[in-house]
């Protein structure tokens, strides 16, 4: 599995936790770091069924400088995903991948029906 984090965000860090104690293996990835591609976030967002604006960190700092919350309904999809892939900080963490499944944020009751 892979797992895209923030390393100082307690909800990633509350994420490693939970996957550690299940016993289910990951790859961390320092999502800032080494940002999500264009692609690998529009094959992301495919599998996960949600709607694209989940994938959005809505309370960074980033994300209300940009004053997103105005702009994104007038942006197209793939304009959405392109700018997602210019910033890790404006990406919703943590994003675990395993296969065809993805989650976006850590919601313990979730993962356990999507991974267990």
């Amino acid at each position: 599995m892979l797992l895209l984090e923030y390393p100082s965000c307690t909800t990633c860090q509350k994420a490693k936790k939970w996957l550690d104690a299940h016993g289910i293996s990951h790859t961390d990835r320092h999502i800032k770091e080494d940002n999500p591609t264009y692609e690998e976030l529009k094959r992301w967002h495919a599998k996960s069924g949600l709607p694209l604006r989940r994938f959005f960190n809505t309370s960074g700092m980033r994300y209300r400088s940009l004053q997103l919350s105005e702009k994104l309904p007038a942006m197209s999809e793939d304009e959405q995903l392109r700018l997602l892939a210019t910033d890790g900080m404006l990406v919703k963490r943590p994003i675990a991948v395993d296969g065809d499944t993805v989650l976006v944020g850590f919601r313990p009751e979730a993962w356990a029906d999507a991974l267990l």
